[in-house]
């Protein structure tokens, strides 16, 4: 059963009634394959990562989320982009619904293990060649498709 559903520039979207600070990142391993998760609540492929506490740093957050998630122990090391598109909503079974904040840091891994969370269905480092065959939202074929450029500077937007 979904609990959310992505919606980017639908015209039938409904409107966003919140906006949620968050973040997530990428993180590679040494082959160049990039740390993924499949979400249980969407189906959808997806960079680890989640929304902000009070208390901590986004930062912080996503160091948080990732080792939640995926079990792994990161460290950021640069901004991949501010990702803010209000034309991104996404609406949760509880009448939520929330325009897109997040921002995205690459990660290193620095410990942990690999482990499935009850947030997702499987964890796995995807080889980019794979994406085109994986249900992943538009919103993050962007923000991979950003890393893929080797960018200098955050995207902001």
């Amino acid at each position: 059963m979904t609990r959310r559903r992505d919606h980017y520039r639908d015209p039938d979207a409904p409107s966003a009634n919140s906006i949620v600070p968050g973040g997530s990142a990428i993180v590679t391993d040494d082959r160049g394959r990039v740390l993924m998760q499949r979400r249980a609540d969407s189906g959808n492929w997806s960079l680890p990562g989640g929304t902000m506490d009070v208390g901590e740093t986004l930062q912080q957050c996503v160091i948080r989320e990732v080792r939640e998630e995926t079990g792994l122990d990161i460290e950021i090391v640069a901004l991949l982009g501010v990702y803010t598109d209000p034309d991104h909503v996404i609406a949760y079974a509880d009448g939520e619904v929330r325009q897109q904040f997040n921002v995205t840091y690459l990660g290193r891994i620095v410990g942990g293990t690999i482990a499935v969370s009850d947030e997702s269905t499987e964890v796995r480092f995807v080889d980019p060649a794979d994406f085109d065959h994986l249900p992943i939202h538009d919103t993050v074929r962007l923000r991979l498709r950003h890393h893929a450029e080797q960018r200098t500077t955050p995207y902001l937007g």
